[in-house]
């Protein structure tokens, strides 16, 4: 494995490995916290929560890995039958399709349409039911994907050593 491919890979494999544990957070603790609370509680956190999270330290991290993982899987394709390129490649699809599309196709319009209702009427109280089973789903969907692309770069790593 050259220099270039092997900074990259620790970069993507650092982003997807940060971004697993702040979507594990969330699986297992924030989304069942903000569920126990009442219901216009609970969706008014979540919704502050969307708006803070959308910071230039995530977003860097968040789509700056997606980018890195692009790179990768361009080098590891161009290294294909050398050892841990199938490794790297599916680490990048697995951030790239199961963490960055899933969060864009799914994760964020949930997020809009949560910000868009009243957390203090009936049909927003029904949005926030729905937001925390499907979104939950699709988190630990990311959450997966994320931490099975940590591990697919550390194993590309260690076989191209």
């Amino acid at each position: 494995m050259d220099r270039l491919l092997f900074v990259l890979t620790l970069i993507a494999t650092l982003g997807s490995g940060l971004i697993a544990g702040a979507f594990f957070i969330f699986s297992v603790a924030v989304m069942r916290a903000f569920g126990r609370l009442p219901a216009n509680e609970g969706m008014t956190a979540m919704q502050v929560t969307n708006v803070v999270i959308i910071n230039p330290i995530f977003l860097s991290v968040f789509m700056g890995t997606a980018l890195v993982a692009a790179a990768v899987a361009v080098l590891g394709l161009m290294r294909f039958s050398e050892a841990g390129a199938k490794f790297l490649i599916a680490g990048a699809l697995l951030y790239i399709v199961g963490c960055f599309v899933v969060t864009m196709a799914l994760n964020v319009p949930l997020n809009n349409a949560l910000a868009a209702a009243d957390p203090a009427s009936v049909a927003g109280q029904e949005v926030w039911k729905n937001y925390l089973k499907t979104w939950t789903l699709w988190n630990h969907v990311r959450t997966v994907a994320s931490l099975a692309a940590t591990a697919s770069f550390i194993v590309g790593i260690w076989l191209s050593r």
